[in-house]
């Protein structure tokens, strides 16, 4: 009977395994890597041509998709956490996401997005959150400037990130690093750009940028900003035509009536806002919630959080907020937060912190396609200076605030459903 027994034993284990036909990333606190895990999906996508099941809400958003062992061999070479299960047991789950008594719902991730960030050629004395999060996680993406948006390039991206970028023709108004090397050669490659393609100004390039970005997002494509990208990029749609930049920065004047001028009807996010001319303050606008000498938090009780959308009813915002956590650490930048009373309502706010009445995460539609705006610099680092070393992920691989980021690299694979409010 031992004899039996023993072959018996490894026959069950054989069969059992062969049966075990799919793999689940659970993206709750049992996941040792959540922003790796993003990685992996894309990679599934675009290697091997397969779908990916992207459960919303259920195990903090986790993914499922075919058992191979290559695809096993990859989650454990890049420390992924995963299960395999039946297909029983995936139809049990396909089974519970789709209850229509549960906040839940499942997205078929179909096509991994073509990623184009737009960011200088020269070098920045500060890292960029989003290409921090790609690289980490392995998602591919190409770097893009202004000859590429002004040549008709950006069609051919799906997706597109906005690096710290100052849309005004500004420089960031940094005007307390303007003797330094980074910020001179910036000058002189925006300068040279603004003569190649015709405008008399930086600011007028970078308006004429702005725009072709505008015709990206309204044909269906997916534009994603951080910081100063943000509400800069509002700013210089609603002041074309409209001198808005200080002598200092582009020799002339500014027109003192600018702010009756602006026409917030150009804009994605925000309306009714003022501008700040002075040169030597570094908001752009009122725009932002609080100067950082004025916000009454510090880094010990900055937080946000998190909407919690109806799956079923609302999949796109519920698909941007997927996280182990609904609340938030906060992280400063040249713009950090916005207030809620400056955005046009039909935004969606995803991230709030309610207390201040600022906004820190927000969504919306333009035609046929869609802007995400996340204020902040980086999620892992309070309050980042010019010239700090990059934030190394391999100390945060669980981080929520990045989290946030991927969520929205991967929202364009998803198979669209028509949303029903």
């Amino acid at each position: 009977m031992k004899r039996l027994l023993f072959p018996f034993i490894i026959f069950l284990t054989f069969t059992g395994r062969l049966f075990a036909s799919q793999i689940l990333i659970p993206m709750d606190e049992t996941q040792k890597n959540h922003l790796k895990s993003y990685g992996i999906a894309y990679w599934i996508l675009k290697t091997h041509d397969t779908e990916v099941e992207w459960l919303l809400n259920y195990r903090g958003g986790a993914f499922m998709f075919p058992q191979a062992q290559k695809f096993e061999n990859e989650l454990i070479i890049r420390g992924v956490s995963y299960e395999v299960i039946s297909e029983g047991q995936a139809s049990q789950i396909r089974a519970e996401v789709s209850s229509p008594d549960v906040n839940m719902d499942v997205v078929k991730l179909q096509k991994p997005p073509r990623v184009a960030v737009y960011s200088p050629k020269t070098a920045q004395p500060w890292d960029d959150a989003v290409t921090l999060a790609m690289t980490y996680a392995e998602i591919p993406y190409d770097l893009i400037f202004d000859d590429e948006v002004m040549t008709g390039k950006l069609p051919e991206y799906d997706w597109l990130h906005l690096h710290h970028e100052d849309f005004t023709g500004q420089m960031g108004k940094f005007l307390n690093q303007s003797g330094q090397t980074w910020y001179q050669a910036q000058l002189r490659e925006d300068k040279k750009n603004a003569q190649k393609f015709g405008f008399d100004k930086v600011s007028q390039l970078k308006l004429g940028v702005a725009k072709k970005i505008q015709e990206f997002v309204a044909g269906g494509g997916y534009m994603f900003a951080m910081c100063t990208a943000t509400d800069t990029y509002d700013i210089a749609l609603a002041a074309e035509g409209i001198d808005i930049v200080d002598a200092f920065y582009d020799g002339d004047g500014y027109d003192r009536n600018a702010d009756a001028k602006l026409d917030f009807s150009k804009t994605f996010a925000f309306q009714n806002f003022g501008l700040i001319f002075h040169p030597q303050v570094v908001e752009f606008s009122n725009i932002e919630a609080y100067t950082n000498e004025s916000r009454p938090v510090g880094e010990e009780n900055d937080f946000f959080n998190l909407f919690q959308f109806s799956a079923k009813w609302d999949p796109i915002p519920t698909m941007l907020t997927q996280n182990h956590e609904t609340t938030i650490h906060g992280f400063m930048g040249q713009t950090t937060s916005y207030k809620k009373e400056l955005l046009k309502p039909e935004v969606i706010v995803l991230g709030e912190n309610r207390s201040l009445n600022e906004a820190r995460y927000i969504h919306g539609t333009f035609l046929k396609g869609f802007w995400t705006f996340y204020g902040g610099h980086d999620p892992e680092d309070y309050r980042h200076y010019v010239n700090e070393e990059p934030t190394d992920l391999n100390l945060h691989p669980n981080s929520p605030g990045y989290r946030l980021i991927l969520n929205n690299v991967l929202f364009p694979a998803a198979k669209k459903k028509k949303q029903k409010t």
